[in-house]
C-alpha cells in the first residue's frame, strides 16, 4: 500500500510526461493527415490527367482533379491545378499536377505545400 508521499510523486512524474505523450499523439494525427491528403491528391491527379489522355479536354481534367480532390479541401482554385501541355497527340506525354497547403490541426508547424502528380500516354 502506497503512502501519502507517493501519491505526489506520481502526480508529478505524470505532469512531467503528459506534454511528451500529448506531442506523440497530436504528431501522429498529424502524419496521418498528411499522408491521406497526399495520397488524395496524386489520385485526384491521376484521375484528371486520365480525362486528358482519353478525351483531351483540359478544363474537364482540370475539374475532374479538382472534383477528386474534394476530401482534400473544397476549395481548389483551377489555378492551382496545371496541365503539362494543352493538346494531347497520340503517345505523347501528359502530366497534371495539383498543387495544395496542407495547414495543421494544432497551428504549430505548417502550413506544409503538397502536391500530386499525375502522367499518361495521350491516346489511351
Amino acid at each position: 500500500m502506497r503512502d501519502r508521499s507517493e501519491r505526489g510523486a506520481v502526480a508529478v512524474e505524470f505532469a512531467i510526461l503528459l506534454p511528451l505523450l500529448l506531442m506523440l499523439v497530436l504528431g501522429t494525427i498529424e502524419f496521418g493527415r498528411a499522408y491521406n491528403a497526399q495520397i488524395t491528391l496524386t489520385n485526384a491527379a491521376r484521375d484528371g490527367v486520365r480525362v486528358m489522355a482519353i478525351a483531351n479536354d483540359p478544363v474537364e481534367a482540370k475539374k475532374k482533379a479538382i472534383a477528386a480532390a474534394a476530401s482534400v479541401s473544397s476549395s481548389i482554385p483551377a489555378s492551382d491545378v496545371t496541365l503539362s501541355t494543352s493538346t494531347c497527340s497520340t503517345g505523347a506525354q501528359v502530366t497534371l499536377t495539383i498543387k495544395y497547403n496542407l495547414s495543421t490541426i494544432t497551428g504549430i508547424a505548417g502550413p506544409f505545400p503538397m502536391t500530386g502528380k499525375g502522367v499518361m500516354l495521350c491516346g489511351g
